[in-house]
Order: C-alpha cells, then sequence, then structure tokens
C-alpha cells in the first residue's frame, strides 16, 4: 500500500487525469452494456452492441450531416411549418467525422473514439482550469473524477458533440484565465460551430471586462487593465458574438430562408408547445409548466407555478454563485457559470435534452471538490453513478415509442 502511495506521487498530473478517465470509462461503459441490453429486450431484438448502442438518437443525425451535409430546402409539414432537419447540428463535429465515413471506416466506431479523444482531452484542460483557479493539486484531481463520473458523462463516449464542446470550451476558458485573449479567438470560433455556446461566451467577456474595469479603477496597481488587454478583450468579446450568429447567417444563406436555423430550433419544442416564435426566457416557464400539466398539476395553477419555479432555481443558481466553495474558483469560471445560466434561461426551453445542456456549467464541480471530507467526496462519486443509471434508462435506450430524445 504504501508503495502504491509513493507511485501515485510520483505520477504526472497528466497521467494521474488520464487514468481516472479511463477508470471512469470502464464504469460508464458497463452502464451503458446494461441498458443495450434493456433496449434488445425491450424491443424484441438482438442487443445491439457498445457502438451501435452509443450512436443512437442524436447520432443518427450527425452520421446524415457526414454522409450527405446539410439540406437546401427546409422540410415542411402540411401547414408549412418548418420541422425537425439537420441544421440544428452545428457542423464541426459531423465534419470532422466524416473525413474518416468517406473513407470506408463506420460512424459509430469512429464517432466515439473521436469523442472519447475529446474527452481525455477535457479532462485534462478541466484539471488544468481549476489548478488555475487557486485550487490545490488534490482538488483539482477530485473536480475531475466528479467530472468522469457525473450524471451525464456517458456522453463523453458517444456520438454526440458534447465532449468536443467542452474541450474547446476548457480550452478557451484556461486561455481567458491566462489572460491570452488573442489565443482564445480561433477557440471560440471553433467552439461555436460545435456548440451552441459563442453568445454565451460573449456575454461572459463582457461581464469580464466589467469587473476588469472596476478593478482597476478602485486599484489600478493591484488589478491593472493594460490597454493591449483591454482592446484583446473586446474584440475576443466582439468575435465571440459574430461567430454566435455565424451559423444561423450560414443556413439563411444556404436555405434562402432568413429564420431556418431558428426555426429549426423551434421545431424541437413543437410537439410541447406548438408552433410560435422565441420569445427570450419564456421557454422555462411554458416548459416548466408544460411538465406540471403532464404531472397532473391543473392548468390554472400551474403556468403561475411555473414561473415560481424559474424564480426560485435562479436565485438558488445565484446564491450558489456566491457561496464560500464556489468563491474557490475565482472571477473567471464564476462569470463563466453565471454567463451560460442567463443564456439557458433566455434561449431554451426544458425538455429531455436540457441535462446535456448543463454540461458547460461544469466548472461548478470544482466547488463541490472544495470539501476534503471522504465521506462526502464518496457519496457524490456514488451518487454521479447512480445518477447515470437513471438518466440512461430514463433518455438513452429506446423502447416503443420512446419520444425523449436525451
Amino acid at each position: 500500500m504504501l508503495r502504491l502511495r509513493v507511485l501515485w506521487r510520483l505520477t504526472p498530473w497528466w497521467a494521474r487525469v488520464l487514468l481516472v478517465f479511463a477508470a471512469s470509462r470502464v464504469v460508464t461503459s458497463a452502464v451503458m452494456l446494461v441498458f443495450a441490453g434493456v433496449e434488445g429486450r425491450a424491443n424484441g431484438t438482438a442487443t445491439p452492441d457498445f457502438f451501435t448502442f452509443a450512436s443512437n438518437w442524436d447520432g443518427q443525425w450527425y452520421y446524415r450531416i457526414a454522409l450527405i451535409g446539410y439540406p437546401t430546402e427546409l422540410p415542411v409539414d402540411a401547414d408549412g411549418h418548418v420541422t425537425e432537419n439537420a441544421w440544428a447540428f452545428l457542423p464541426l463535429y459531423p465534419m470532422l467525422l466524416s473525413v474518416f465515413v468517406r473513407i470506408g471506416l463506420p460512424f459509430p466506431v469512429v464517432a466515439v473514439v473521436v469523442s472519447l479523444l475529446a474527452g481525455a482531452v477535457a479532462a485534462l484542460l478541466f484539471e488544468r482550469l481549476l489548478r488555475e483557479a487557486g485550487l490545490s493539486p488534490g482538488t483539482a484531481l477530485f473536480g475531475v473524477v466528479l467530472l468522469c463520473t457525473a450524471p451525464l458523462s456517458p456522453l463523453f463516449q458517444v456520438a454526440y458533440a458534447e465532449a468536443l464542446g467542452l474541450a474547446l470550451l476548457f480550452g478557451a476558458l484556461l486561455l481567458v484565465q491566462r489572460q491570452r485573449f488573442v489565443a482564445v479567438i480561433p477557440v471560440v470560433v471553433l467552439l461555436a460551430f460545435t456548440r451552441p455556446s459563442a453568445l454565451a461566451f460573449a456575454l461572459f467577456l463582457l461581464l469580464y471586462l466589467v469587473v476588469r474595469i472596476v478593478r482597476a479603477r478602485r486599484d489600478a496597481r493591484a488589478h491593472p487593465l493594460p490597454a493591449g488587454e483591454f482592446a484583446g478583450i473586446v474584440v475576443a468579446g466582439l468575435v465571440s458574438a459574430a461567430a454566435g450568429f455565424a451559423w444561423p447567417a450560414i443556413a439563411w444563406a444556404v436555405t434562402g430562408v432568413p429564420s431556418a436555423y431558428l426555426d429549426t430550433e423551434l421545431a424541437w419544442r413543437a410537439g410541447y408547445v406548438g408552433f410560435g416564435h422565441l420569445v427570450p426566457f419564456q421557454g422555462w416557464m411554458q416548459g416548466l409548466a408544460f411538465w406540471l400539466r403532464f404531472a397532473g398539476v391543473p392548468d390554472a395553477a400551474a403556468g403561475a407555478l411555473g414561473v415560481v419555479l424559474v424564480l426560485v432555481l435562479a436565485a438558488a443558481f445565484a446564491a450558489f454563485l456566491f457561496s464560500p466553495w464556489a468563491r474557490r474558483l475565482g472571477v473567471e469560471l464564476r462569470l463563466w457559470l453565471a454567463a451560460y445560466a442567463v443564456y439557458l434561461f433566455a434561449v431554451f426551453f426544458p425538455q429531455s435534452s436540457t441535462w446535456r445542456l448543463l454540461m458547460p456549467l461544469a466548472p461548478a464541480l470544482g466547488a463541490f471538490a472544495v470539501p476534503r471530507s471522504r465521506l462526502w467526496r464518496a457519496g457524490l462519486v456514488v451518487l454521479g453513478v447512480v445518477a447515470q443509471l437513471l438518466w440512461v434508462d430514463a433518455v438513452w435506450w429506446r423502447g416503443p415509442g420512446d419520444w425523449s430524445p436525451p
């Protein structure tokens, strides 16, 4: 035992992270395989192999994009409403996969391998992110453990773009921590074409600039803001905002429909609340009201209760950001958490896919890694693995008539 402890202490930080990531993938693979068997039995078919099971749901959209790209004409229903189509999925991940698919490699295997590699990079960057925030090596490594055992960590090995998106996000946040604002620009552009986070990143940089200006005015010696850094933050923020609108503009240019991307996104919530227009911050209230009615709450009370729940969630999240544990994350990570939460509340609709849309809030896990109690830490890991089981059971395996994509 002593020899193992000495060996562990002599192991480089990056090797420790990769060992944690590899061990967690073994656990998650076992979870996935269990429910692959459940899917086979429920549908009366053979149990799908791991790669087929892991390329379920949106993986099929990515496969279609990798093979044939995006439609030049939007599909519509009998009433002329735009229906679900490939424009909802950003292009970097499927285009990367298409390089391998077009030379004959099987899509499910390539998709899982790319996600695994991206997940490993995300884990490495996450450890650096927490260390840069000031957390100790042990606390930062446990933050990686929480990331790798989190309820949504199966997404590190399925045909979804989340792993690649997290790797790019963590890289961009790390560059901001190190005040390398010019280097942030290409990373954020890549992020904008991987997962819808660029507008949130632009808001984050705006908040970050305001904080830097306020600190510099209070004490320029302790918190200087050189002209070069000011310009770098502004340019990076403007590029982030432009990148956030780039994909809707491309969809418009290709299809000839100015609202092509937005109409496509709204098609995914039409089954819940019908077709309509995007009204900022309305989606969460509508969505929670829908789920309350689904749970049996009367219509008259569901709307008002939905608003109350949104306000409660917002207040609870704000309280978390000012908690002693969250303060240990540093100003950059807390500002990102605030900016992304505002973005989520502004534009998204809570449904089964919303859980994975919470993944960019992963830096919050660093706060939960701060307490050193062994019971606390063991409990969090067990809770994460149990929640993986619940998530895969609830939304990943496909039964007859399944309508809840993850």
